[in-house]
């Protein structure tokens, strides 16, 4: 036995990669260890630790991320590093939705959805608002978020203000749903031109015609949407209800009411 041997073999072991054990006779010492230079070192620990990030966000509680990871065979983690691994991510997300708005934005498409979120033990409905802004050239960028209980003028106000706050300027049209919060701020706020979104427009339309004739209506509202001009648009716009009559009558009474409103360009 040479004296200069510090340690001695103990068997076999696998190889643990990412997608799992590999059968691979990997010396295994009695002390210290042993790594073959043309395989990879192990990164089960950054693998890992995005898995929990990413399940924190889907909403996976912080006890029961600790007790999934030791029982699929993963390393040991406290609940406490779960919270810290957590607490990166709400750094990441505050630095984004407050880092200040530079160059101008003359067009601002804002939105909301409800989502169902667990508060003081108990799942209640909220507003998620959020805003994109878009330049001269195209370009497009998510510039806040926010939650609320709801869409009122108050909610919206504030959101608005707050991305003005931060250096949003420039706007010239905010582009958005029919609801009488989001006109009421964006006059208020940006005193600026609203436009109804198209996507909200079809959809409110649609939900007036019958499900056998929707996708015919569908299509009209498209072409005369996809015409050059705003002219050409315009003689496309009266002709599709005519057409369609006997398909789809029940869209015809509340069509009085968008041939008056300006039409979405």
């Amino acid at each position: 036995m040479s004296l200069e041997r510090r340690a001695q073999r103990n068997g076999y072991r696998d190889w643990q990669a990412r997608s799992g054990n590999v059968e691979l006779g990997t010396p295994k010492l009695r002390t210290g260890s042993y790594f073959s230079s043309f395989l990879e070192p192990r990164r089960d620990v950054e693998a890992v630790m995005a898995v929990i990030q990413k399940a924190c966000v889907h909403g996976v509680v912080t006890r029961v991320m600790a007790d999934l990871v030791q029982a699929t065979g993963g390393i040991g983690i406290a609940k406490s590093q779960v919270s810290r691994l957590c607490e990166e991510i709400d750094d990441r997300v505050d630095a984004f939705l407050t880092r200040s708005i530079e160059s101008e934005r003359p067009y601002l498409w804002i939105d909301a959805t409800y989502l169902k979120v667990r508060q003081g033990g108990r799942i209640v409905s909220v507003a998620v608002t959020i805003a994109v802004g878009g330049n001269t050239d195209g370009r497009r960028e998510v510039l806040g978020m926010a939650i609320g209980p709801s869409e009122a003028e108050t909610f919206w106000t504030d959101f608005l203000r707050d991305l003005v706050r931060r250096g949003m300027s420039g706007v010239k049209l905010v582009i958005g749903d029919a609801h009488e919060g989001i006109k009421a701020a964006t006059a208020r706020v940006l005193s600026t031109t609203w436009q109804r979104c198209r996507v909200h427009f079809q959809r409110n339309a649609l939900a007036h015609a019958g499900k056998s004739s929707r996708r015919v209506v569908s299509a009209f509202i498209a072409t005369a949407l996809a015409q050059p001009d705003h002219g050409a648009a315009r003689t496309q716009w009266p002709s599709w209800p005519t057409r369609c009559e006997a398909s789809c009558r029940s869209l015809l009474p509340s069509w009085t009411g968008p041939r008056r409103m300006p039409l979405p360009t």
